[in-house]
């Protein structure tokens, strides 16, 4: 009994840390008010109550169950967690019926490929009127990955102890990642002989050969930029890398103007019109199979 209760414990314990960065996480109306309504039910269940093992394992059950639903839905996959309570007492706040908890909490896990370790401070203070919680002190670690932008992101992240922050800008940054690696891959099998990854699959730039004109090649460069605020926004940029007796011949400073043009072309396009109308551009035959568009 007492082994089935902690564990419940640490289920809710978890359950309550996806639901705050569920928040602030799209999802669908209905997925969401689902959510939304089953929290509250399961948090008016008071463990102390339950009179048998099979209440326990019941309640086991939902929060499985429920915490999976998030796992599913966010992409956060919390492997580890717990936590440690101390109250802090004083004569000056026993004099004026202020309590003082604090909350060391400590997790870790995964979103999709990226795996993370985060501890935390939550200093609780309550009064005969409110209770009020405040994180006081955010730690980040993350193993070494190959996206660059993240380091920046953590930093001003732990400086704001933001919690939520870090959670929901990790979800969008990852779907953001996977996008560019179903598009790339796209393209790749479309145009085998003119696209090229040199990093593979999870390339952050496509290499485009004309097939037409040897040595003419464009480099599309493609990386996450995440604003002061956490946004996650793509950013495109395209190089050329063209003969030195082509760019002679450019009297027009087209090879020049390339990168503008292509700016103008993802804002009225967007992303694989864009890239797809390039390649098109670039290729003198037709690809011998299309696939169909990622997703």
């Amino acid at each position: 009994m007492d082994a089935e209760q902690a564990e419940v414990r640490v289920l809710e314990a978890e359950v309550q840390a996806l639901k705050r960065a569920l928040e602030e996480l799209p999802a669908p109306a209905a997925a969401t008010a689902r959510v939304r309504k089953s929290f509250p039910e399961i948090y008016q269940s008071d463990s102390e109550g339950w009179e048998t093992s099979k209440d326990l394992r019941s309640n086991l059950g939902n929060l499985e169950s429920e915490l999976l639903f998030l796992n599913t839905l966010t992409g956060i996959n919390i492997r580890k967690y717990s936590k440690k309570t101390e109250n802090l007492v004083s004569a000056e706040l026993t004099e004026r019926r202020i309590k003082k908890v604090l909350q060391r909490h400590k997790l870790s896990g995964n979103c999709h490929m990226i795996t993370f370790q985060v501890e935390f401070q939550i200093l609780e203070v309550q009064n005969k009127d409110n209770l009020s919680s405040v994180i006081t002190d955010l730690n980040i670690i993350m193993e070494s990955t190959a996206y660059s932008e993240l380091s920046e992101f953590v930093s001003r992240a732990e400086e704001r102890r933001d919690l939520f922050m870090f959670f929901r800008s990790l979800h969008f940054f990852v779907e953001w990642c996977e996008y560019r690696k179903r598009t790339f891959k796209h393209f790749k099998e479309k145009y085998p002989a003119a696209v090229r990854l040199p990093e593979g699959a999870s390339s952050s730039c496509m290499h485009i050969r004309s097939t037409s004109q040897p040595g003419f090649e464009l480099v599309i460069v493609w990386q996450m930029h995440i604003d002061e605020e956490g946004q996650v926004l793509p950013k495109l940029d395209l190089l050329t890398q063209v003969p030195q007796r082509a760019l002679e011949l450019d009297q027009e400073g087209a090879v020049a103007a390339a990168p503008r043009s292509f700016r103008a072309l993802l804002g009225a396009l967007g992303v694989e019109a864009a890239l797809d109308s390039l390649l098109r551009l670039l290729c003198a035959e037709e690809p011998a199979a299309r696939s169909a568009a990622p997703e």
